[in-house]
């Protein structure tokens, strides 16, 4: 057992209880999902404002400030992806150098995140490779980590393999590994030998059934299986979940492979179950949250809670407690 964890294993018949209650938890957030695009788009600014950090950049470096403060570090994501031609992808270029640039004027404890899309991977992938490389090489002149987001499948494998290519030359990037794809054992394995950063998540794109696993339980026993082989390789790894059975997991293995800390962290979105992010960060480990930013907020925020029906249920409870806020008064 980890000695410094907050959570325990539940023991068998607290499991039966708890994949039982899962099911009926995951279809209503399946159904509040799907209710997203009724909700008023002045409701979904108004809730979606905890979720991210604002339209502009000195807003987003604000709210950095502020998880800095806390013990927690950052990852900064300008919003917007799928550029429609080359003038695009050159905006986002300049947009991401603007963030590094921040991050040092500000002395921020963050790196950013990039989507290939935005680079104009969809356009050509020479074009997305070039803008890509020089995100990294600027931010790697400047001491900053560049980690490139993992979208829909139909991007996973010129992702890995552009990442693979990016970290050979340059070291400072990352690689995102989604869980619930079927696929995700052979991306581990090669992301593994070539020493790359992995963060590793659930995944949140809805994929048919032969490309990821459909089952609550199946996707977390790979999470944790993918898990154990990144820590047992060496790698650093960024766990990327709310789910506190798999942040269990998380520290079960570490203390079993007797890592430092400094050997993995913690990621978590901004605004989701921030008593689990200060139980973790009480206990001296690292602890990264993602930040969106951007003019892109009200498709950002639909999208991400159609995607994410857990995240949907989090904005659920803040439209209830709105709502019994305006009648009380």
């Amino acid at each position: 057992m980890p000695p410094d964890a907050s959570v325990r294993m539940p023991v068998q018949g607290e499991r039966v209880r708890a994949s039982s209650g899962a099911s009926i938890v995951g279809m209503l957030d399946r159904v509040i999902a799907n209710s997203v695009p009724v909700i008023p788009r002045p409701i979904v600014r108004r809730i979606s404002r905890r979720y991210m950090a604002g339209e502009s950049l000195p807003e987003a470096v604000a709210t950095v400030r502020g998880l800095n403060g806390q013990g927690c570090l950052a990852t900064l994501d300008v919003l917007g992806e799928f550029t429609r031609d080359r003038a695009d992808a050159a905006e986002k270029l300049e947009q991401y150098k603007r963030v590094v640039d921040a991050i040092v004027e500000h002395d921020l404890k963050s790196g950013i995140s990039v989507k290939l899309t935005g680079l104009g991977l969809d356009l050509d992938e020479g074009l997305c490779r070039s803008n890509l490389e020089e995100v990294i090489v600027y931010a790697k002149a400047r001491g900053r980590f560049v980690r490139v987001d993992m979208e829909d499948s139909s991007h996973t494998q010129q992702t890995i393999r552009i990442v693979l290519d990016m970290h050979e030359r340059h070291g400072n990037t990352g690689a995102v590994v989604q869980a619930y794809l079927r696929r995700s054992l052979g991306d581990v394995e090669h992301l593994a030998e070539a020493g790359v950063s992995v963060r590793l998540c659930k995944g949140i794109y809805v994929e048919p059934r032969e490309v990821a696993y459909k089952g609550f339980d199946t996707v977390r026993q790979n999470f944790v299986f993918l898990l154990e082989k990144l820590m047992e390789a060496g790698c650093y790894v960024g766990v990327a979940t709310h789910d506190e059975h798999l942040v269990w997991h998380a520290l079960r293995i570490s203390h079993e492979l007797k890592l430092p800390k400094d050997r993995y962290e913690f990621q978590m979105l901004l605004g989701v179950d921030e008593p689990l992010r200060r139980i973790l960060v009480g206990a001296g480990h690292k602890v990264r949250v993602y930040v969106p930013f951007g003019k892109d907020w009200y498709e950002y925020s639909t999208r991400r809670l159609k995607e994410n029906p857990q995240i949907a249920r989090y904005v659920a409870q803040d439209v209830a407690r709105s709502v019994v806020g305006l009648i009380k008064r």
